[in-house]
This record gives structure tokens, C-alpha cells and sequence, in this order.
């Protein structure tokens, strides 16, 4: 198996993060002894101090325990965190937002075109675009780019700046949101993204791109989102 060789992680960080996702997907089931480590650093193409290396750091968090003349065996099971809903209606998402109170860093603003799209709607005359990274208890999980119509903003820049966008819109009258509409794809963290979430590059992502628009079908929010893949649920209904 490759391993990034532009990632600012560590190649042993990289293996225990594979191990991990294995532990988690019930590839390696708790009991199980670990293929022998010249077997495993076959596989990665790297040293056996780095294969031990990637099991002291999964020792320490109580997954694996390498045990003398035996081998190395899974002793732990991997705590499933995926507290973050993409939520499917306009109200519940700005209520998941006020719930969590994410820990906000803006990292670029600036006033600029919006990447619409002719079926999104009419663009508004310039907006101000806003990056940042959302955390919660200092573990960033989400990147989001904003384009929001420079109108708004200025109604009420330092709330915008300090707050998260869409429990505000969602309370404006004028202009009211008429239609809001988001996708969501699967996709693998580039080389900013890894850094910024704090994760292996090429790691699993959900991508989310979300659209409001007022009466007049004009584009007051655009948000393009990518979170963590091993935070983010959907829970859906099926229609019968």
C-alpha cells in the first residue's frame, strides 16, 4: 500500500491511522493478532521501526498491545465520534449550529466573485467571501469557504465575523430565504484541507455546497463546506 510522500504527516502517523480505520471497520476484530511486523512493513513499503513505531502510538490510546514472543494483538475498539449530522432542513441545520457553538478562526476575508453555477440564480452585485475553520473542543472539523451578499454583511459585519452565518440568515426577514438547497459528495482531503482539520492527506471528506437565495432568485448565501469524514453522520428517512 502507497503512503502520501507530500504529506506533512509522518509515515508511522499515516500506517496508524490505516490500522485504526481497519480496527474501526471490523477488518481486524478485538483478539486478533496483527500480521507479523516484516509482513506489515512489506506492505507499506517502510521499516519495521516504522511498523512499531505506528503500534506504540495505537498503544498508547489502548488498541493495540504488543506482548513479548506472542505478537501484537487488538485489545481495544475504536470510539465512534461521528457527533456531526448533515442535517436535511434549513431549520434543524441552524439549530445543529447553535447547539455545537463551534469555535470559529476566520483565516481569509475578502470581497469577491461568488463560483455560481446558472442554476443556483442571479448573482448579487459582489459579496464577501469569508474562509474558516470550525472547531469543537479544539479539534477542527470542518473547513468552510462563505460567499455572503456584501449587502447583508454590512448590516452586521463583527456578528458576521464572530458568529456562524446560517442561524442569522435564517432570522432576516428582508430579504427572507425562499429557497435553500445543499449537495453533499464524498471526497479526499487536499493538501490545505489535510492541514487545516489536522488529518492525513487524502483522507475520506464529505463535501458539502449549500445555496440560498431570496424572493427574486437572488443568491444571498454560498457555502462550500468539507468536513471530516470521521465526524459527519446522515440519518435519513425513507419514504415507504
Amino acid at each position: 500500500m502507497d503512503l502520501s510522500t507530500d504529506s506533512h504527516v509522518p509515515k508511522y502517523a499515516q500506517i496508524a491511522d490505516i490500522f485504526r480505520q481497519r480496527i474501526a471497520r471490523g477488518t481486524w476484530s478485538r483478539g486478533m493478532r496483527l500480521p507479523a511486523n516484516e509482513a506489515l512493513a512489506e506492505e507499506f513499503g517502510v521499516s519495521r521501526v516504522t511498523i512499531r513505531q505506528a503500534v506504540e502510538l495505537l498503544a498508547r490510546d489502548g488498541l493495540l498491545e504488543a506482548q513479548q514472543g506472542r505478537g501484537t494483538f487488538i485489545t481495544g475498539q475504536v470510539k465512534q465520534d461521528r457527533w456531526l449530522k448533515v442535517e436535511t432542513s434549513l431549520s434543524d441545520l441552524a439549530e445543529v449550529y447553535q447547539d455545537t457553538s463551534p469555535e470559529i478562526i476566520n483565516i481569509a476575508e475578502s470581497i469577491s466573485k461568488a463560483p455560481l453555477i446558472e442554476a443556483d440564480g442571479k448573482a448579487a452585485e459582489r459579496y464577501v467571501f469569508m474562509r474558516r475553520v470550525h472547531s469543537r473542543d479544539g479539534q477542527p472539523y470542518c473547513v468552510i469557504s462563505i460567499y455572503l451578499d456584501d449587502t447583508i454583511f454590512r448590516r452586521s459585519p463583527a456578528k458576521f465575523r464572530k458568529q456562524t452565518v446560517i442561524p442569522i440568515l435564517k432570522d432576516l426577514k428582508d430579504p427572507a430565504i425562499a429557497s435553500a438547497r445543499q449537495t453533499l459528495t464524498i471526497g479526499t482531503a487536499d493538501l490545505e484541507v489535510a492541514r487545516l482539520l489536522r488529518v492525513p492527506l487524502n483522507s475520506p471528506v464529505a463535501e458539502v455546497r449549500r445555496v440560498f437565495t431570496s424572493a427574486d432568485r437572488t443568491v444571498i448565501y454560498l457555502g462550500e463546506v468539507t468536513y471530516r469524514g470521521d465526524f459527519v453522520r446522515i440519518d435519513m428517512d425513507l419514504r415507504p
